[in-house]
């Protein structure tokens, strides 16, 4: 009985596919002459569809032998003694149709292979392997194999195959594959290390305990007016990274000047300046300019006789500050505005320059954007400690004090019970309605009633609702913010006849800050008819749409606290505006930069809103709130 080759077997169980009997008998014959098959039309090889190869024999008899290699014997060469994009295996090489795909001799397991490069997609599930560029490799790689249905499948390995049967698998791990090259490429992040961008520094120089329009002003100007760039870190960290129910937001994105006290109207006037010149402070390389949709059709204030005497008053301090503000009888006030019912009107003052209406999320947005680009850092995050060293001391009225420093704020992270400790030099609170808890943690408050140690910082939520209607019949474009006597207030919203508005409740109506839901209740009965009563054509109006936002409302005088604790001495405050911290957070933060860099207000003097007011009693009531 005649022993029959290993080719010759090989042969049978391919089964008479085309041209394998033909390839198969070269490959014998050039392996027992020691030569090597080449490329050509004649060349049975050409004819051997690739995808059956894996099932060949081993032939290590001669240089273009046949050889199957398991998949434990293949490796990409770059390194190992073959050259790049060469296969290497156990068996001497071997070259198939013409020397696409070569195999050296060098023994490597599936899980030392590397990638060469990802471009031409071929994946063995640990890397993907890509033909060198060579003359006559890649060519006749496409030339000769892709013919004859190579299709999917020769280099992967699937789950559920057995050791050496491979597939190709064009889309299916290719971006894992491409992290897994940047994670070892030099230069770049590693994918393998726990992601940590969301966490705050542990250390900055000055920690920003809220994220609004004043937090984010008094970051920007502690960056533009230190002494040396990038010398300060500063942290902002806000609770609500999708601001749903932050002040600033929710507000209607007044600014006006009309303003009893001289330091508010200041402020007013720097920020209208600040604002029209928005895209020189805070541009930023290669980002679209700010478009804060400013709409300066002004401010109109309606007094009773009660209060003509007042409005006179405060519109001769306005012209003294500088605001161009004039003051209307009935009659001009009909001339002007022939929509305006006139009734119960004794005076009215109006803002001819610098007054209107802006868009607050443009203004947000240009701060944030502003700030990243300047080095800040973000956190999204709630306060909960503060750890502190103490004093004690004597005042020279012969009390006894304990001054505090915070030189630790620790933020909880956001959907977790864990916190990250920040070592800091200086606090700034501008945390808003909730201000009051931030300065509570660091006790501020918690000393004997009558002390300045028991002194709270009185400011709380105030929930106010703005309405949207549509009136068909209603006031033109020129229509300025309109604020009546019952203290009513409208303005335009847009071209399409719509409006919005609402009012203050009064101390006893004050609904309840827990949450945002609307009272429409309150529209119908407190404010709809002081609107319908001055503007008839409101009669027939519709609302569309309402909301509700917070006031961080100052119950002492309704005005802002800024500047220092006098006795936690690094906390810094922005807040209790009462509503109009929106239009004033440009001044506020550049005179707390100030007072942390020079020791004191420079530009505005702002010292009528410090926190001792409260201690003393000393009021600094503003009349002008919405």
């Amino acid at each position: 009985m005649v022993k029959k080759s290993s080719m010759a077997a090989a042969a049978e169980e391919l089964g008479p596919a085309p041209g394998i009997q033909a390839a198969i008998a070269a490959a014998s014959c050039c392996a027992k002459r020691g030569t090597r098959h080449t490329s050509g039309p004649g060349n049975p090889l050409n004819a051997l569809p690739l995808g059956k190869l894996g099932a060949l024999p081993i032939s290590a008899r001669g240089r273009a032998g046949l050889t199957y290699l398991k998949a434990s014997q293949w490796r990409v060469g770059a390194g190992l003694g073959g050259a790049p994009g060469e296969v290497t295996g156990r068996q001497p090489p071997i070259a198939w149709g013409g020397g696409a795909l070569r195999a050296t001799g060098q023994l490597a397991r599936s899980s030392e292979w590397r990638l060469v490069r990802s471009s031409d997609r071929w994946d063995n599930s640990e890397a993907a392997v890509r033909l060198s560029e060579g003359a006559g490799l890649r060519g006749a790689m496409i030339r000769r194999v892709l013919p004859h249905g190579l299709g999917r499948g020769l280099l992967t390995r699937r789950p559920g195959t057995r050791r050496g049967g491979f597939s190709l698998d064009w889309d299916g791990k290719v971006s894992e594959i491409k992290k897994k090259i940047k994670s070892i490429l030099p230069g770049t992040p590693c994918d393998v290390l726990p992601d940590t961008s969301h966490l705050p520094p542990e250390h900055s120089d000055v920690v920003v305990v809220g994220g609004g329009v004043l937090g984010l002003s008094v970051a920007y100007w502690l960056k533009q007016l230190e002494n040396r760039r990038g010398g300060m870190r500063v942290l902002v960290v806000e609770r609500d990274h999708t601001y749903s129910q932050a002040s600033t937001g929710l507000s209607v994105g007044g600014i006006c000047q009309q303003f009893s006290l001289p330091e508010n109207i200041q402020l007013s006037l720097f920020s209208a300046s600040f604002l029209r010149n928005i895209n020189e402070y805070l541009a930023v390389t290669n980002a679209p300019p700010l478009d804060l949709q400013f709409n300066p059709s002004g401010y109109l204030l309606l007094a009773s006789e009660k209060d003509a005497a007042a409005m006179e008053s405060n519109v001769k301090v306005q012209k003294q500050e500088g605001a161009k503000v004039c003051l209307m009888s009935p009659d001009q006030l009909r001339n002007k505005f022939p929509w305006i019912n006139t009734e119960g009107v004794a005076l009215a003052s109006y803002g001819m320059e610098n007054e209107g209406w802006f868009d607050p999320w443009c203004l947000l947005h240009g701060l944030r954007q502003k700030l990243m680009s300047m080095g800040v850092f973000f956190c999204q995050g709630e306060v909960t400690r503060f750890v502190t060293s103490s004093q004690r001391m004597m005042t020279t009225d012969d009390e006894m004090v304990t001054l505090k420093s915070i030189h630790e704020v620790h933020v909880k992270m956001d959907h977790s019970l864990e916190y990250q400790p920040v070592e800091c030099a200086i606090v700034i609170n501008a945390a808003g309605a909730w201000s009051a808890q931030i300065a509570a943690l660091a006790g501020i408050g918690k000393g004997p009633p009558g002390t300045l140690q028991g002194t709270k910082l009185p400011v709380e939520p105030r929930k106010r609702y703005v309405y949207v209607w549509h009136c068909p019949q209603g006031p033109g474009l020129e229509t300025p913010l309109v604020a009546d006597t019952s203290g009513a207030y409208f303005r335009r919203e847009g071209l399409g006849s719509n409006y919005l508005g609402g009012r203050s409740p009064a101390e006893e109506e004050e609904p309840d800050p827990a949450n945002l839901e609307v009272d429409h209740d309150f529209f119908q009965e407190k404010v709809w008819p002081h609107l319908a009563l001055r503007v008839p054509a409101f009669e027939t109006l519709k609302v569309q749409t309402a909301w509700a936002g917070y006031y961080d409302y100052n119950t002492f005088d309704q005005n802002g606290v800024v500047g220092p604790h006098p006795l936690v001495v690094n906390m810094y405050f922005a807040t209790g505006f009462s509503g109009h911290g929106l239009q004033q957070a440009p001044g506020v933060g550049r005179a707390v930069a100030e007072m942390i860099l020079e020791g004191s207000f420079q530009t505005i003097d702002l010292s009528p809103f410090l926190f001792n007011r409260f201690y003393l009693g000393e009021k600094t009531q503003e009349n002008n709130i919405m």
